[in-house]
């Protein structure tokens, strides 16, 4: 193998990353595209636990408009496991305005325990613009607390 074309390429994007010069322009993709300022999910910092194990999460969303149905999805993972658990999802309205949202789900019987955990929350849209590929709107990742109730 030779070496310094590697190198020549390496030195080549470090320069570009150096000077904040870009290699290519943004994506018009729609399912890669960077979610508008005006649209925004945010997480709780207490999440439940109920008796019968059902994980209850929440928060909220705004989204401006869009082509297809849109869902808020949320996931919880506990400790250093790479797993994460589904909590379902709640249909969107995009009107601009700020809504609630509130998931629930059962995952593993006592894969999850009352104390610190991490919940991810996706505003996500199944639009008619490529078939069924996401869109994102917007996405927040946060440590909460889970609590028995």
């Amino acid at each position: 193998m030779r070496l310094r074309p590697l190198l020549g390429a390496a030195a080549g994007a470090a320069l570009l990353l150096l000077t904040g010069a870009t290699a290519a322009p943004a994506t018009a993709d729609p399912a890669t595209a960077v979610p508008a300022p005006y649209e925004a999910v945010t997480v709780d910092r207490v999440g439940r636990i109920a008796t019968d194990g059902t994980v209850t999460l929440s928060g909220t969303y705004r989204c401006q408009s869009s082509s297809g149905p849109v869902f808020v999805s949320s996931s919880v993972s506990q400790g250093v496991s790479t797993i994460r658990y589904g909590t379902g999802g709640t249909r969107a309205v995009c009107d601009g305005a700020e809504h609630r949202w509130v998931n629930k789900g059962r995952p593993v019987p006592g894969s999850l325990v009352p104390g610190a955990a991490h919940v991810e929350a996706t505003l996500m849209e199944l639009g008619a613009f490529s078939g069924l590929l996401p869109r994102f709107h917007a996405v927040q990742g946060q440590t909460v607390t889970l609590t028995r109730g």
